[in-house]
């Protein structure tokens, strides 16, 4: 496991946790519940641990089960000891720690005339590691380009599948630059936290050189900030949904820029049926759509569509 997840964990699970072993790059969540077992989602597995052991299995029996001890302490190590400095994170559901992992919180909230005013009593996490999977998006990169411009594209696939990875990817790859197109100016609309994975405002993911970021921003309010503090030639921003999203969306696209997207959707059919974004692909606003899945044996594939939302490749 990674230093900056293993010194969360309570000590005495911290020296468990030094001698597990595990396939590399398989962790991706650890939930961690009161009185519940400690379950590692590995490979679309779970796997409990066994203290006594010193081991991940896949059966439950004797499984560790977190105290609330052991949670109030990793709530004092993710927050380094100051909760007050992540009130605002945590009103959100979330810290995003060093190395872009993201924390998910949840206990007992505290609100008025339809906001949060405070999060207290946190007993239930959600570890979401991160992993970068850089070079992912650059068979896909050749298909977006379009006369040294790029096309609005919406990268497209139901939970779970990668597409913020692939989105983050493509941003890095065209924000840096290659022999094909120039560097691109990228703006980063990051409302949840999820694409550069700010920490106290810094990317704690590879973004680019050319890439600026407005993080924990309302999507609709932030991309209309960006086109006009930041001149971008790309606009990125993750989850579209809203009819917010939409409009703001249109008029980037009306004042020049590109539009680099994700939306949730098992396919093409169930896409063309989204209520605000269907205006905006019979208006063929989005040249290209990269719709992701998962293969049987768990990679990942993609299939990318034209404004047409006929299949091209």
């Amino acid at each position: 496991m990674q230093e900056e997840l293993l010194h969360i964990f309570p000590l005495h699970l911290r020296e468990t946790l030094q001698k597990v072993t595990m396939k590399e790059n398989t962790l991706e969540e650890i939930r961690i519940r009161i009185g519940q077992p400690v379950i590692f989602h590995m490979e679309n597995e779970e796997w409990y641990l066994k203290k006594e052991t010193g081991r991940l299995e896949r059966s439950q029996v004797n499984a560790y089960c977190a105290t609330k001890e052991d949670i109030k302490s990793m709530v004092k190590f993710i927050s380094s000891y100051s909760l007050y400095a992540y009130e605002d994170e945590m009103k959100r559901g979330f810290i995003t720690m060093q190395g872009g992992h993201r924390i998910g919180v949840a206990g007992q909230v505290v609100m008025d005339g339809g906001k949060v005013l405070s999060l207290s009593n946190i007993y239930f996490l959600n570890i979401r590691v991160a992993r970068e999977k850089r070079g992912c998006a650059k068979d896909i990169i050749p298909y977006l380009i379009h006369r040294n411009n790029i096309y609005n594209t919406l990268f497209v696939s139901p939970p779970g599948i990668g597409k913020t990875t692939y989105l983050r990817d493509a941003i890095r790859i065209l924000s840096n630059g290659s022999d094909r197109l120039h560097g691109m100016k990228i703006s980063i609309i990051d409302e949840r936290s999820e694409i550069a994975a700010c920490r106290q405002g810094i990317p704690q993911n590879d973004i680019g050189i050319r890439s600026d970021v407005l993080d924990g921003c309302l999507k609709s309010f932030g991309m209309l900030l960006m086109l006009r503090s930041m001149a971008p030639q790309i606009i990125a921003v993750d989850e579209i949904g809203s009819r917010e999203d939409c409009r703001a969306m249109e008029q980037a696209i009306y004042s020049g820029s590109r539009i680099f997207g994700t939306v949730h959707a098992y396919d093409m059919k169930e896409l063309s049926r989204k209520k605000y974004l269907k205006e905006m692909l019979e208006q063929q606003m989005f040249g290209r759509i990269v719709l992701l899945e998962k293969a049987e044996n768990g990679r990942r594939r993609f299939h990318i569509y034209d404004e047409n939302l006929e299949k091209i490749c």
